[in-house]
């Protein structure tokens, strides 16, 4: 499927399927209009004698810098080649097609004032697969994300490198496969390049992605949890949720409802002596329902980020002006970040409190750790552990990123976002919470199967089933990191992503 750009903004929906899948892009006739326009407005302003910034100065503490005519080709060369510091492992693909298509959408709004050729190489690139070698660190997510924007914008210059379905050569290389040519950048077009909050924008994204994704899974191994320790379906009741009116737990309570109606399990103790559980069970939609509104409060924000105009100077074509202000300042991402890693911190905390009841003899009435014969087998004892390790990871990562600032640039740009930081360390966040919820999906089926032959509800049965068709009911101890891993894949899977997913934000 083909995205047209410039014809409308981005969507949510768009922005996930970049991010999930190589796309082709089209630029849309309206949007190239706006940018020659924008391009030409640029040339009349580059051959004034009116200062205007990374047009005909320099850069930075160096904007009082008047650059001679001859030299801006080079002043906008050298701008790429001397922010190109980016160290640390490469961005994965997914990311780099993501910040790609971004910066592109952000460039044909018509105020950054590229050539045709220069949006015309992003666009052959893009539907190319071409993906730029782009190192993770090097941003402080402030002035634009200069350093990785740089690296990405080294394949104008036919340099650098380039990965394509994992192979990795010579930009030029490439560029020479594909018939794509380099482009000589005229006035402003480096500096445009490389303002802007792409990749934090992208990152942010990615991470918002994968909490949507762990999210839906935790809402079926949280219910699934509940049924086999014989919990209550009463604190899931609609007159509790509206009294307090939170628009996230009230959603996050009916599907509850949803997902255990018809259970034979919860029937089976429906006048039992048990009067309240512990939190972890009857606080669901307290807790996943406040994460859910932060979810939806950060992918709002995300989504105005994705359609903005984030570089410096902006071009005006309409009265021929250039003004000077501070988009690529990503405080907004950075916030988002912090809030996004405080949800994935939650969902976590409350999912591995759930294991742990159901290891506990004491409190689920099973076997010590799930195993058929603890003692000779210690069951699901390390699972635990492991989940305890990766949301003490998450917790110490939690801390926000927004209240750090170093300044910069000779203390120009002396406040700065860590929003390119505080991203990446959200989606690394996501990875530990993927797991949490995988060890949670795997006891609470390994825990359903003990209440044989009671069945839960036919949503949760078919969880259930998509787990055994690749895991078999733990009879002994066995090499658990591999059933980890697998549970990791199915919570992904349709057969577990659509009980719940529609739960989340498609506003866009």
């Amino acid at each position: 499927m083909t995205i047209e750009l410039g014809s409308r903004t981005l969507s949510l929906t768009d922005l996930r399927r970049i991010y999930s899948e190589p796309v082709t892009v089209k630029i849309h006739d309206r949007a190239m209009r706006a940018v020659r326009d924008s391009h030409a407005a640029t040339s009349k302003l580059a051959a004034g004698d009116a200062p205007a910034y990374g047009i005909n100065t320099g850069f930075g503490l160096l904007a009082n810098t008047r650059i001679p005519t001859d030299q801006r080709t080079l002043l906008q060369k050298n701008i790429i080649l001397s922010h190109s510091t980016g160290v640390g492992p490469l961005l994965d693909d997914s990311i780099v097609r993501l910040m790609m298509v971004l910066k592109l959408a952000s460039l044909l709004q018509g105020f950054s004032g590229i050539s045709e050729d220069l949006a015309r190489f992003l666009e052959k690139m893009i539907n190319a697969g071409l993906c730029p070698c782009v190192p993770a660190q090097g941003s402080v997510g402030a002035s634009g994300d200069l350093a990785p924007l740089a690296h990405m914008s080294l394949a104008v210059l036919g340099l650098g490198r380039i990965r394509r379905n994992g192979v990795i050569l010579p930009a030029a290389d490439y560029l020479a496969k594909e018939g794509i040519e380099t482009v000589e950048l005229g006035p402003k077009e480096g500096l445009a390049l490389l303002n802007g909050t792409q990749v934090s924008t992208a990152l942010a994204l990615a991470a918002l992605f994968e909490v949507e994704t762990a999210f839906s899974a935790a809402m079926v191994s949280g219910a699934m949890s509940l049924d086999a320790l014989q919990g209550s379906d009463v604190p899931f009741d609609p007159r509790i949720h509206s009294l307090r009116g939170h628009p996230g737990q009230v959603q996050v309570a009916q599907v509850y409802r949803e997902l255990l109606a018809g259970s034979e399990i919860r029937e089976s103790h429906r006048t039992c002596e048990r009067v309240q559980d512990p939190y972890s069970l009857r606080c669901q939609p307290q807790v996943m329902g406040a994460c859910l509104d932060l979810i939806t409060q950060t992918a709002e924000t995300l989504l105005t980020e994705s359609n903005a105009v984030t570089d410096n100077p902006l071009i005006f074509a309409g009265t021929a002006e250039v003004l000077s202000g501070g988009n690529f300042h990503a405080e907004p991402v950075a916030f988002a970040a912090d809030i996004l890693a405080l949800a994935c911190a939650e969902i976590g905390s409350i999912a591995e409190r759930r294991i742990s009841l159901l290891v506990d003899p004491k409190m689920s009435g099973l076997p010590a750790f799930l195993a058929p014969d603890s003692g000779v087998n210690s069951g699901f004892m390390m699972a635990q552990v492991t989940a305890a390790a990766l949301l003490a990871e998450n917790r110490m990562l939690s801390h926000p990123a927004s209240v750090d600032s170093v300044p910069t640039s000779a203390n120009q740009e002396d406040h700065v976002s860590m929003a390119t930081h505080g991203a990446r360390r959200t989606l690394t966040m996501t990875g530990n919470l993927h797991n949490i919820v995988a060890i949670e999906f795997l006891s609470a089926c390994q825990a359903v199967d003990f209440r044989k032959p009671l069945k839960t509800s036919t949503s949760l049965q078919q969880a259930h089933d998509a787990l055994r068709a690749r895991v078999p009911f733990a009879t002994s101890d066995r090499l658990l990191a591999d059933d980890i891993e697998v549970a990791a894949q199915v919570t992904r899977t349709p057969a577990v992503q659509s009980l719940t997913e529609f739960l989340l934000p498609s506003f866009g």
